[in-house]
C-alpha cells in the first residue's frame, strides 16, 4: 500500500436523542446562525421545530435558507453566500441529507472567498478558508456528513462537478437514526445504492497489499446487502436505520481508502447524466456501475473475481475468471433490482439523443479514472450499454 496520513476533524455524534448537543456545539462558533435545509420535509417531521427551539435556547440569531435542490445548484449556493456576507453569519447549520450538506460546504467556502463560488467548484480557485458549519443528517447516502467533498450543479450550463477542500469538513455531525424514519422508500433505495457505489469506487484500484482495506470494503457491502431488504420492509425500525446510517458514513469518511486511491470514474460518468437530465444520483449509479464493471473487467480480473466470490457468493469452481466475474456483476444487478433500483436509462425516459452531449460533459477535464483511464469512446460505450 502507499504511504498515507489520515486526518478527519469531524466530531461524529451518533444515536437517539443526540440533537440536544446543538446547545453545546453551536455556541463554540458564534450566535449568528444560518440554518440551511431542503424542501420542507423537516417541518413535516417536526425536526425543524426541534432545531429552532434548541437554537432559541442558546439565544442564537437565526437566518434561514430553504429549498436546496436534490442536485444542489450554484444559484442556491450564491444566495447562501450573499446571506453570509450581508448578515455577518458566524456559523452554518445544515439540516438534511447530502445535497443540503454539499450546498452548505460551497456556501461556507464561498462566504470566505472574494470571487464567485463556482470558481471553487470548477477548481479555478482553491478554498483556503470557510465558515464553520455543522450538520444534522436526515438521509443515509452520501457520507458528506463526515468528509470534505461536495457536488454542485450549474443548471444554466448543464455542468455538475465534485470538489472539496481541507477546510470544508463539518465541525460536527449529529446522526440520529430516528431522523431518517420519514425518508421515503425510493430515497432510501437511492441512498443504499449510493453508499455501495462509494465502496466500489474505493475497491477498484491498482495498489497491491491492501488486505485489510479489501476486507473492510467487503464487510460493509455485505452488511448493507443483508440489512437493506429488512429495512425496506420496515422503514421505522431503529436498529436497521442505525445500521444503514452508520454504513453510509463509513463508506466515505476516508477510513476505507487509507493507503490507496480508488477509481471514481463512474461517479464522473453519472454526474454528466444528472447534469443534463437531473435524475437522482443513486438511480444513475445503479444503472451505470454494472456496465462500467463489464467494460473494465479485463483490467484486473482477479479483483473483480475476489469481489464476486467474497461478496456475491459466486462459486468459482469449474468457471473461467471471466465467467465468475460476469456472474458476480449479474448478482449485483439482481440485488439492486430486487430492492427497486432502476437498471436502464430508459427507466428515466432517457434515449440516445444526448449521449454525445453527456460524453462531452464527462470529458470536460480529459481522460479520467484511476483503475483504467477512460476516453470519450469508453464513456459512450458505457452509456450505450446502459440504454
Amino acid at each position: 500500500m502507499q504511504n498515507f496520513t489520515y486526518w478527519n476533524p469531524t466530531k461524529l455524534i451518533f444515536g437517539k436523542g443526540q440533537l440536544v448537543h446543538l446547545k453545546e456545539e453551536v455556541p463554540k462558533y458564534g450566535r449568528k446562525v444560518l440554518l440551511i435545509y431542503g424542501g420542507g420535509s423537516i417541518k413535516k417531521s417536526g425536526l425543524y421545530a426541534q432545531v429552532i427551539n434548541l437554537l432559541q435556547e442558546i439565544k442564537a440569531d437565526i437566518f434561514e435558507l430553504s429549498g436546496v435542490e436534490p442536485n444542489p445548484r450554484i444559484s442556491t449556493v450564491r444566495k447562501g453566500v450573499d446571506i453570509c456576507k450581508s448578515e455577518g453569519i458566524e456559523f452554518i447549520l445544515a439540516v438534511g441529507g447530502g445535497s443540503v450538506i454539499d450546498c452548505t460546504k460551497a456556501i461556507a467556502a464561498g462566504a470566505k472567498y472574494d470571487g464567485d463560488a463556482w470558481e471553487l467548484v470548477t477548481k479555478k480557485a482553491v478554498a483556503h478558508e470557510a465558515l464553520p458549519f455543522g450538520t444534522v443528517l436526515t438521509l443515509a447516502a452520501t457520507g458528506s456528513e463526515m468528509n470534505s467533498g461536495s457536488v454542485i450543479t450549474n443548471w444554466e450550463t448543464n455542468e455538475k462537478y465534485g470538489w472539496g477542500s481541507a477546510v470544508t469538513f463539518p465541525t460536527f455531525s449529529i446522526l440520529d437514526p430516528v431522523h431518517t424514519y420519514t425518508v421515503p422508500k425510493e430515497q432510501t433505495i437511492y441512498g443504499i445504492v449510493d453508499m455501495m457505489s462509494h465502496v466500489f469506487e474505493h475497491y477498484f484500484h491498482l495498489q497491491e497489499n491492501t488486505l485489510l482495506q479489501d476486507r473492510m470494503c467487503e464487510s460493509l457491502l455485505i452488511t448493507v446487502m443483508e440489512t437493506a431488504p429488512q429495512l425496506l420492509a420496515d422503514l421505522e425500525n431503529y436498529d436497521l436505520r442505525a445500521t444503514i446510517l452508520y454504513n453510509g458514513t463509513m463508506a466515505l469518511n476516508g477510513m476505507l481508502s487509507m493507503g490507496y486511491q480508488g477509481d471514481w470514474a463512474t461517479h464522473n460518468i453519472e454526474h454528466a447524466v444528472s447534469a443534463v437530465y437531473d435524475i437522482p444520483h443513486g438511480g444513475g449509479l445503479a444503472i451505470l456501475f454494472p456496465n462500467w464493471m463489464k467494460h473494465n473487467l479485463k483490467v484486473k480480473p482477479e479483483r473483480f473475481k475476489q469481489l464476486a466470490v467474497r461478496v456475491f457468493g459466486v462459486d468459482p469452481e469449474g468457471k473461467s475468471a471471466e465467467e465468475a466475474v460476469l456472474e458476480g456483476i449479474e448478482k449485483l444487478r439482481q440485488f439492486w433490482n430486487s430492492i427497486g433500483a432502476p437498471s436502464r436509462l430508459a427507466d428515466y425516459d432517457i434515449d440516445d439523443s444526448k449521449l454525445e452531449l453527456m460524453a462531452d460533459k464527462a470529458m470536460i477535464n480529459g481522460e479520467f479514472g484511476r483503475f483504467k483511464k477512460l476516453n470519450r469512446d469508453d464513456v459512450l460505450a458505457i452509456y450505450r450499454a446502459s440504454l
